[in-house]
């Protein structure tokens, strides 16, 4: 038997086990999973050997929606208060499983954890358990040497541990999917930060200036009080906030923002633009139809929006939606990439990347 641990928001494994299902029977790959108590995380069960191999070399983290990251299992190891690092040590050797040579090891903890002390006890062991683990052979000498794997754990508690192994070109860009970032003081609401993750996430580090610099055109649907039309005018873009709401006064101070109030829905450009955003919460089949119907019209070239999904029918809904997406976008001759994910700033919405290739 083997295993992946698929870390995903508390609450919604479920969504994130019948993805990884689907997505895996889709590629010949037949497993279960294993919810985890709204700790935000499953387990993955793969009953046959090299099939965790055989899965990670067909299906990128960057193709998942409510899987964030992930990595596979070596061991699951119980923890003594005399010598956890010991205990670690043992039970790696003691692992069926072989694994690749890694150059430092990752704690992770589970998202809600609520433990203060579970929490400065994991940043407190990295240092010991490193040297430990390299002393036994088991980490590279070189904590800076650039190998394509690392070792992960999942510490649950004080006294158990999930050992596993993730891959540099198939993991999450952050740990477990979650960015930490900070709310700047002048951010007129806290959904700044979705798109800021957003543009994270969907954007590679060496690409964000072309798809974000030189003085883009944007448009910011249903954009009161502002949080999205601030992240855009940050990039040095010049918008059209559409709203029928106010707009922050010091955001229409800066004088990149034309405020039009109108139905975020019904109101289109006079010509297209690079951008547009959307962070309006109604029914996600028609924000997603409005979508395609921006991107077919060349109404612009990128666009992020929302999907806010019905609490017991989520995963059906997304599924609904990506329908709407890749059959509309599929009747014209142009070229789209379409992607989605359940961000970490995200609650009972996914945020989804389109762009226009051509």
């Amino acid at each position: 038997m083997e295993q992946l641990i698929a870390f995903c928001r508390p609450g919604f494994e479920t969504e994130a086990g019948r993805e990884l299902t689907d997505t895996a029977a889709a590629q010949g790959v037949y497993g279960y999973f294993e919810p985890g108590n709204s700790q935000g995380f499953v387990i993955f069960n793969l009953p046959g050997p090299a099939l965790a191999d055989t899965l990670l070399a067909r299906v990128s983290i960057h193709t998942l929606v409510f899987v964030r990251d992930w990595f596979v299992v070596l061991a699951g190891i119980p923890l003594p208060a005399a010598d956890r690092v010991g205990a670690v040590i043992q039970g790696l050797k003691l692992a069926e499983a072989e694994f690749p040579a890694c150059a430092r090891v990752e704690i992770r903890l589970p998202e809600n954890n609520s433990d203060p002390d579970l929490g400065n006890f994991a940043r407190k062991w990295v240092s010991p358990l490193s040297r430990g683990l390299r002393g036994a052979g088991l980490l590279q000498p070189d904590p800076k040497a650039e190998l394509p794997a690392r070792l992960e754990l999942l510490l649950l508690s004080f006294d158990r541990v999930i050992a596993g192994v993730s891959l540099a070109d198939n993991r999450a860009r952050f740990v477990s999917g979650i960015p930490r970032l900070r709310l700047p003081a002048a951010a007129p609401s806290r959904s700044a930060l979705k798109l800021e993750e957003a543009w994270k996430v969907f954007l590679s580090p060496e690409s964000e200036l072309d798809y974000l610099g030189g003085g883009k055109q944007a448009v910011d649907l249903g954009a009161a009080p502002g949080g999205w039309t601030w992240q855009l005018v940050r990039q040095g873009m010049m918008v059209a906030a559409v709203d029928n709401g106010p707009m922050n006064s010091e955001l229409m101070a800066s004088g990149h923002v034309e405020h039009v109030e109108a139905d975020g829905y019904q109101w289109r450009p006079r010509r297209g633009v690079d951008w547009m955003v959307c962070d309006i919460v109604d029914h996600p089949r028609r924000t997603a139809a409005m979508a395609v119907e921006w991107l077919n019209q060349k109404l612009c070239r990128y666009t992020v929006f929302n999907l806010k999904l019905p609490m017991k029918k989520r995963y059906d809904e997304w599924l609904i939606c990506r329908d709407i997406l890749e059959q509309g976008l599929g009747r014209t001759e142009m070229t789209f990439r379409i992607r989605a994910r359940h961000l970490y700033h995200d609650r009972e919405e996914i945020t989804c990347f389109v762009e226009r290739l051509d």
